[in-house]
């Protein structure tokens, strides 16, 4: 099974890296965090998100206290929510989230939505160069932000995200976004990259697993790796959990990647940025 050394690490803009592999832990609630976590350290995950709008920090800090690993051999990510947008509730919501996780610093701190009915994410951006700047949290970037949202933060701040943590996966492949972040020198990170499942039982994707011999899931979140994208897949199932680890024993070639390609239909699981806060 995949470790800490076999994981690749992406380097970040700002000298630091993250395991381009890691487990989410949307809507999984704060009692089942624990176990769910652990069984994913013990399996070799180093990377975890969360967020204070999952409900779950707490639980994910006590596995990550009682695994008995390293605090820096564990990349740990949270966000800020919407209702916490503007500078000073965004320093208020980040203490909030520490005293939750158990920690004195996360690896990376998002804002989890743009929110633009509200207007706030710049003045909450710059709460987060506050707390970088204090050293609470080594990277900072953003999340579900499309190119307009990230054209006005560069021209208002000047400070470049770490990462932009957008839904991708083979229906929804956001070549727009994932272009600005790479001429930009951002980490394009992966939510729902199963698309909550919906995905799972597509031909295509079935009929290459087929011919790699392993899961639907496996080869999607491979096509994410072979992307250069950072991937969080979530499940509370150990099998799964250790399986979606599973996935740098095989290569999808060129054959593959086209025919995966053609699935891009723009099919969204979860809200549009526009519309979301």
């Amino acid at each position: 099974m995949p470790d800490l050394d076999t994981i690749p690490l992406v380097p970040l803009n700002d000298g630091n890296a993250i395991p381009q592999l890691g487990l989410g832990v949307y809507k999984v609630p704060d009692d089942e965090a624990e176990a769910v976590v652990a069984t994913a350290l013990e399996a070799g995950y180093r990377h975890l998100d969360t967020a204070s709008f999952y409900a779950n920090e707490a639980g994910v800090g006590r596995a990550l206290r009682a695994s008995g690993l390293p605090r820096d051999d564990v990349f740990l990510t949270t966000k800020v929510w919407n209702t916490d947008h503007g500078h000073d509730e965004t320093l208020r919501a980040f203490d909030a989230s520490l005293e939750a996780l158990g920690t004195d610093h996360v690896d990376l701190y998002l804002i989890h939505w743009p929110a633009p009915r509200q207007d706030r994410w710049v003045e909450t951006y710059r709460a987060l160069e506050r707390i970088a700047a204090e050293g609470r949290a080594r990277s900072i970037g953003v999340s579900n932000f499309q190119v307009h949202h990230l054209e006005r933060l560069l021209a208002e701040t000047g400070v470049v995200p770490a990462i932009n943590q957008v839904e991708v996966h083979p229906w929804l492949q956001q070549h727009e976004v994932r272009a600005f972040d790479d001429r930009h020198g951002i980490v394009t990170e992966a939510w729902s990259p199963l698309a909550r499942g919906r995905i799972l039982d597509d031909p295509t994707l079935a009929r290459v697993a087929a011919a790699h011999g392993v899961s639907t899931a496996q080869v999607i979140i491979r096509w994410h790796l072979q992307q250069g994208l950072v991937v969080i897949p979530k499940s509370v199932t150990p099998d799964r959990i250790r399986a979606n680890l599973d996935v740098l024993g095989f290569e999808l070639d060129a054959s593959d990647l086209a025919a995966i390609a053609a699935l891009d239909i723009g099919e969204r699981t979860g809200s549009h940025p526009d519309h979301n806060g």
